[in-house]
C-alpha cells in the first residue's frame, strides 16, 4: 500500500488516518520513500527534514488514538515549504548563494498556521533566487526538473513545490505568487495551484508588509485538497496590515457541499494579453470551460483585452523588485545573475512612469469589475506554451512570434495579479504530447470558494492521469 499512499488525495489519507487504517508514520515514511527514489533527479525538494517529520508523525498518531474524532485540520499530513517561506529551526536560503546555510529562529505566520493545523513539514522546496523568474533554477542548488518529463521546465518560481505534489514526494504543498509563481506551474505540473486575495494569508515577515502582489497559497492535486489547506492558511492578523477576515467559515466545506454550478455565468477569453497561444493548448482550454455547460453553467466567449497593460506590470514588478531587495543593494554583485537584471532595471524605474503604471492598474482594476457585474467567473488558458527544456529561462517564441523579454510570455498570468484578485490554475488535459494542459479560473475578491468548485467540476470532467516518468521510476 506504500506507493498507493503518495497517490491518494490529501483528503483521503486524511480519512483513513482518522479511521486508523493507516498510521501517521506509514503516511511519512511513504513519501519519504518518493522523495528518496526522485527527488535525486528531479531536484524538487532542496532541504529534507526526515528524521523531524517522523518525530512529528509519532506525536500526531497520539493524538488519533486519544480521540480520532476532534483533531487538527491536516493532522498528519506532509506539507512542502517553499524556500522562500521562513521555518524555524530547518534551513532556509531564499535560493542564495548569501543565505546558503541560514536557518531562521521564527517561521513565517503560515507555516505556524499549518503546523497549527497538524501539517508535518517534509522539507523545503526549489525555487529561482528570491523567487525572482518563471524557470525554478538557481546558483546554489541548480535546476528542478518536471515530474512529466525531468528535461522539460516546472515553470516558477513555485516549480519545487509543484513538482513535489505532482511526483508524490507530498499531497500538499505551500507556494507563493507574484506574476505566475503558483499557477504557472501548476499548469505545467498539472496540479491545482491557487494565487489568493491580497490579505486573506498573512504575509509577515515579507519584506514588504503592504504589498498587494505577493500572495501565499495552496498546491495540490485535487480541488478539495486546496480548499482544505486554504482553510488552515488563511486567518486574520495583526502582523501585516493589509490582512482580513475571510468571508467563509469553511472553503472546504463549499468546495465539498457544491453540487452544481446551476445558473452560474463563465466568459471565455483565449488571449487576454495579446501575444497569442498556442493552438492546441486553446483548445484544450476551449473544450475544458464549455464542458461546464454540463453541470448548468452558461459559457460565453467575450471579448476582454488587457495587452495595453503590459507595460505598466513590468513598471510595477521593477519597483517591487527594488522595495523587495532593498537590504541588499549594496551586494549586487553577490545576486544571480537574473536576479540582478531584474534590480538594475527596477531602479532606472521614473516617478512619473511609475504614476502611469498606477493609473493603468486602476484601469485594468475597473475592467475586472465591469466583467465581473454580467459574469461570476473568467476562464482563460493559463500558458501560452507548452512545458520548454529546462534548460531555458523562458520561452523564445510563441506560435512564431518572437519575445521582446523574458517575462512577457507569462503576461495571461501577471494581468490578473495587477488587479489583486484571485485565481486558479485548474488541469484540464493533456497535449498530444503527453504534457499537462492548466486552465485559469479568475472571480472577483474572496471568490476562492467558487474559484475551487468550478475547479471541482472541471476535474471531474478531466481526470489526469499520473505523471508518466515519475510512473515510471
Amino acid at each position: 500500500m506504500t506507493t498507493e499512499i503518495t497517490h491518494f488525495s490529501a483528503t483521503k489519507i486524511k480519512q483513513l488516518m482518522c479511521r486508523r487504517e493507516i498510521s501517521t508514520l506509514e503516511v511519512v515514511d511513504a513519501h519519504l520513500d518518493v522523495i528518496e527514489r526522485l527527488n535525486p533527479t528531479l531536484n524538487a525538494i532542496v532541504t529534507l527534514v526526515a528524521d523531524q517529520a517522523r518525530k512529528s508523525a509519532e506525536e500526531a498518531q497520539k493524538l488519533i488514538n486519544d480521540d480520532p474524532n476532534e483533531l487538527p485540520g491536516l493532522l498528519g499530513l506532509p506539507i512542502v515549504i517553499k524556500d522562500i517561506v521562513e521555518t524555524a529551526g530547518i534551513r532556509t536560503t531564499w535560493a542564495s548563494t548569501l543565505y546558503s546555510d541560514f536557518v531562521p529562529d521564527e517561521d513565517a505566520e503560515v507555516v505556524t498556521k499549518l503546523r497549527t493545523a497538524g501539517a508535518i513539514v517534509i522539507g523545503k522546496s526549489n525555487t529561482p533566487e528570491f523567487a525572482a523568474g518563471a524557470n525554478t533554477d538557481n546558483e546554489l542548488f541548480g535546476s528542478t526538473g518536471n515530474p512529466w518529463n525531468p528535461a522539460l521546465s516546472p515553470s516558477g518560481s513555485s516549480g519545487g513545490s509543484a513538482a513535489a505534489v505532482a511526483s508524490g514526494m507530498a499531497p500538499l504543498a505551500q507556494g507563493t505568487d507574484f506574476g505566475c509563481s503558483l499557477r504557472m506551474p501548476a499548469a505545467f505540473c498539472g496540479i491545482v495551484g491557487l494565487r489568493t486575495t491580497p490579505g486573506l494569508i498573512s504575509n509577515y515577515p515579507l519584506a514588504l508588509p503592504w504589498d498587494p502582489g505577493q500572495v501565499l497559497g495552496p498546491m495540490t492535486r485535487t480541488s478539495e485538497d486546496a480548499a482544505m489547506l486554504l482553510d488552515a492558511m488563511t486567518g486574520f492578523s495583526r502582523k501585516i496590515p493589509n490582512s482580513v477576515h475571510a468571508p467563509w467559515e469553511s472553503a472546504f466545506n463549499i468546495v465539498l457541499n457544491q453540487k452544481n454550478i446551476k445558473d452560474l455565468r463563465f466568459a471565455y477569453v483565449a488571449d487576454i494579453a495579446g501575444l497569442g497561444i498556442d493552438v492546441e493548448l486553446e483548445k484544450i482550454c476551449r473544450e475544458a470551460a464549455y464542458s461546464l455547460s454540463e453541470y448548468g453553467a452558461e459559457i460565453q466567449e467575450v471579448e476582454f483585452d488587457l495587452s495595453d497593460a503590459r507595460d505598466a506590470y513590468l513598471t510595477l514588478r521593477g519597483a517591487w523588485m527594488v522595495g523587495m531587495q532593498y537590504e541588499r543593494l549594496d551586494k549586487l554583485h553577490a545576486l544571480g545573475s537574473n536576479l540582478r537584471g531584474n534590480i538594475e532595471s527596477g531602479l532606472q524605474v521614473s516617478t512619473r512612469k511609475l504614476a502611469k503604471a498606477e493609473n493603468m492598474r486602476a484601469r485594468v482594476w475597473k475592467r475586472y469589475y465591469e466583467l465581473f457585474q454580467k459574469f461570476d467567473a473568467l476562464l482563460v488558458p493559463m500558458s501560452p506554451v507548452a512545458p520548454f527544456p529546462v534548460a531555458d529561462n523562458f520561452p523564445k517564441t510563441i506560435n512564431g512570434k518572437k519575445m521582446e523579454n523574458y517575462v512577457d510570455w507569462i503576461a495571461g498570468a501577471f494581468l490578473v495579479t495587477m488587479a489583486g484578485i484571485p485565481a486558479a490554475s485548474i488541469p484540464v488535459g493533456l497535449s498530444s504530447s503527453c504534457l499537462p494542459v492548466g486552465l485559469q479560473v479568475v472571480a472577483p475578491r474572496f471568490g476562492e470558494p467558487l474559484i475551487l468548485s468550478i475547479g471541482k467540476f472541471l476535474q471531474k470532467s478531466h481526470p489526469m492521469p499520473w505523471p508518466a516518468w515519475a510512473a515510471a521510476h
